[in-house]
């Protein structure tokens, strides 16, 4: 006889604290595949949510929709809202606030995934909300708001977080979701494998180039391996061993990069599984004029390396020309952004 295998369903209710790009895929994702989700967020989104509901859509052709009626938004937390799982989207500079505002309104324990970029996310939410159990955990693709309500995932890969016994049961349910979800004993090697792969985004921003593109044009690459190296070097020093996302190992990545580009198309086909669509949030920051996360990506390496006597000399370069951008923006060559480095 075939046994057909129930539907995985949803623990309880989940909480989307940060309603922006990867806040409302996770979340849509979550409540199409059944979930009750609550979405918190700034009024802008949420007004595109109301009038236009959610789609979803990836670069496997897959398409989900969720209607305007279906979606609870608000724009702060409130008492009465009793989640069982929390997932923490907000930007990383708004971390303490976001983090405060839960403390005060959810109950003690309530458990919280900070799937933000950066590595300390989840310690500065600790420490704003101590009564809240929060893991730090780890997003590997990009999502573009394509339009309003219209979010697009441009590349692929699985969540990670820290393992928990309370995190086990939501595993079916975010598989089912089309969200695999991996648990870790020590996430620190994943998370700062993700910020090296991360290091391109400043790149990426400051090219105005959809990230394909950008990754095909060798002198933004170097730019990228340039940033790499400083911080493997300062990981190194600090005795961390990131993590292997991908098929090539973290300290090859600079190596790569530095290819002609004929060659960078061989060695890394599989790195290069980007749709057209796909682009860096903090290119969406940059175009929409809004604050970056430069400091939780290059400002962490650069913190990184300070504290064991490491220069980081393109990286603290780079946040200036991104600080620079939010006020002035302007879209910059390979060759410009090499010379305004001291890449040679």
């Amino acid at each position: 006889m075939t046994r057909i295998a129930a539907p995985a369903i949803a623990p309880g209710p989940v909480l989307v604290m940060g309603a922006g790009a990867i806040g409302c895929y996770l979340g849509g994702c979550l409540q199409a595949a059944g979930a009750e989700v609550i979405f918190v967020g700034r009024p802008r989104v949420l007004q595109d949510l109301r009038a236009h509901g959610l789609k979803l859509t990836d670069l496997d052709g897959g398409e989900r929709t969720l209607a305007p009626e279906a979606i609870s938004a608000v724009e702060s937390i409130r008492q009465e809202m009793r989640p069982a799982l929390v997932l923490l989207t907000v930007k990383s500079a708004a971390t303490a606030d976001a983090a405060r505002s839960m403390g005060a309104a959810l109950a003690p324990g309530t458990l919280v995934v900070s799937m933000q970029n950066g590595a300390s996310n989840a310690a500065i939410a600790r420490q704003a909300a101590p009564s809240l159990r929060v893991l730090p955990g780890m997003v590997p693709f990009n999502v573009a708001e394509l339009s309003p309500g219209h979010f697009h995932r441009g590349t692929s890969g699985a969540l990670a977080a820290q393992d928990d016994a309370r995190l086990r049961p939501w595993l079916p349910f975010f598989g089912a979701a089309g969200l695999p979800l991996e648990l870790h004993d020590d996430l620190r090697g994943i998370q700062w494998a993700k910020l090296l792969m991360n290091l391109n985004n400043p790149v990426n921003a400051l090219s105005g180039l959809p990230l394909r593109r950008q990754l095909l044009e060798r002198d933004l690459r170097l730019c990228v391996a340039a940033l790499q190296r400083e911080g493997l070097a300062a990981l190194a020093a600090a005795g961390i061993v990131p993590a292997r996302l991908t098929p090539l190992p973290p300290a090859a990545m600079p190596m790569v990069l530095g290819l002609p580009t004929p060659l960078f198309r061989l060695v890394a086909a599989r790195t290069l599984r980007i749709d057209a669509k796909a682009r860096s949030s903090m290119a969406d920051d940059l175009a929409r004029g809004r604050p970056t996360e430069i400091d939780a990506l290059c400002g962490e390496v650069v913190r990184l390396g300070r504290r064991h006597g490491v220069p980081m000399p393109v990286n603290e370069k780079m946040i200036e020309l991104v600080l620079q951008a939010s006020a002035s923006p302007r879209a910059w060559t390979g060759a410009e952004l090499r010379r305004a480095l001291g890449i040679g």
